[in-house]
């Protein structure tokens, strides 16, 4: 919960979370039914894997995420048309 509380607070933006009452295998399940499991599951790095952090917090503090955001306001303008730039469209199509 706390996670969640300052995740949600470190953006002005709404952070849906569609899968949230679902467990891993019903995830999967509906990755399937709509296709995307099998891209899922291709072995490239992902978000995931390049900003995972060494030693992951379990109960982030608020105060700490503010202060290391203070730190990225110099760069985030270039980081932000970097990934703007090098954005990829896909398409996903669910079946019903």
């Amino acid at each position: 919960m706390q996670s969640l509380f300052v995740t949600d607070h470190a953006t002005s933006m709404p952070v849906y979370r569609p899968c949230i009452g679902l467990d891993k295998n019903e995830i999967i399940a509906i990755s399937e039914k709509i296709g995307t499991y099998e891209t899922s599951v291709l072995p490239y790095e992902d978000c995931c894997t390049i900003f995972v952090a060494k030693h992951p917090v379990t109960k982030p503090r608020l105060n700490v995420i503010e202060r290391s955001e203070k730190k990225l306001k110099d760069c985030i303008d270039d980081l932000m048309k970097e990934a703007i730039d090098s954005v990829e469209v896909v398409k996903i199509h669910a079946h019903q």
